[in-house]
């Protein structure tokens, strides 16, 4: 019989996280990362900053995005994302839009350049997972399934929590 997994005990009442559960989500997230970095570097062009790729992909989950809307997203100043697009426009990966509600405000939107090159990165951070993938089994690939979407659930829920 095992010894029980420590724990990383909470002041809020709820249950311990199991140190070793804590561990391989911390490595996964790492692994991860360096996929992306490797998937971002990987498109023949010359790599666009990690933060300008984040706005990319948040624009591409919500075309037509509001500006506030973006900064509240990314955590950023309202200044600090206005220069992430205009290195973003001056690329020709963004286009900005009036807001068909309010003339005072912008849309956010890729361009066919922007989308092809955040594709790009997909394709290749896709086809390295499919071949990690492709060594494990139905049962092992179920199991994955099952953790990270409770994973992202519990991110989703989380996202504003300190």
């Amino acid at each position: 019989m095992s010894a029980p997994d420590p724990a990383v005990h909470r002041t809020d009442g709820r249950a311990p996280v199991p140190v070793t559960a804590l561990a391989s989500v911390t490595e996964l997230v790492e692994l991860l990362d360096a996929v992306w970095e490797s998937a971002r570097q990987s498109t023949g062009t010359a790599p666009i900053p990690t933060a300008q790729l984040r706005l990319m992909h948040l624009v591409d989950r919500q075309p037509g995005i509001r500006m506030r809307t973006l900064s509240q997203l990314l955590g950023a100043a309202a200044p600090s994302v206005t220069r992430l697009c205009d290195r973003l426009e001056t690329a020709g990966y963004l286009a900005r839009h009036p807001s068909p509600h309010s003339g005072r405000e912008l849309t956010l939107r890729l361009t066919p350049a922007g989308a092809s090159h955040l594709a790009q990165i997909r394709r290749h951070r896709s086809q390295r997972l499919s071949r990690v993938l492709d060594t494990m089994s139905a049962e092992q690939r179920n199991a994955l399934i099952t953790g990270l979407t409770a994973l992202c659930q519990g991110i989703t829920g989380t996202v504003d929590t300190p």
